[in-house]
């Protein structure tokens, strides 16, 4: 069986950041490496969609749309 090779990235927050990332991390009850690796495949995700031209929405409860607009 073939293990994936890792490779180890430092990572400069702000303080800031590094709060959004420790209350990410206890409310979601994961590790701050598994925060990020789903933040990644979030936005590799969104970025493929938007590439093909398709456009990401928020609906809220009353059915008000918003266009997520990323750069």
């Amino acid at each position: 069986m073939n293990t994936p090779s890792k490779k180890t990235l430092t990572l400069v927050l702000s303080d800031v950041e590094m709060d959004v990332l420790d209350s990410l991390s206890s409310e979601k009850s994961l590790s701050k490496t598994a925060v990020l690796r789903q933040a990644l495949r979030l936005y590799q995700t969104v970025d493929i969609r938007q590439q093909r031209g398709e456009k990401l929405f928020f609906e809220s409860e009353n059915k008000e749309k918003a266009e997520l607009m990323l750069l």
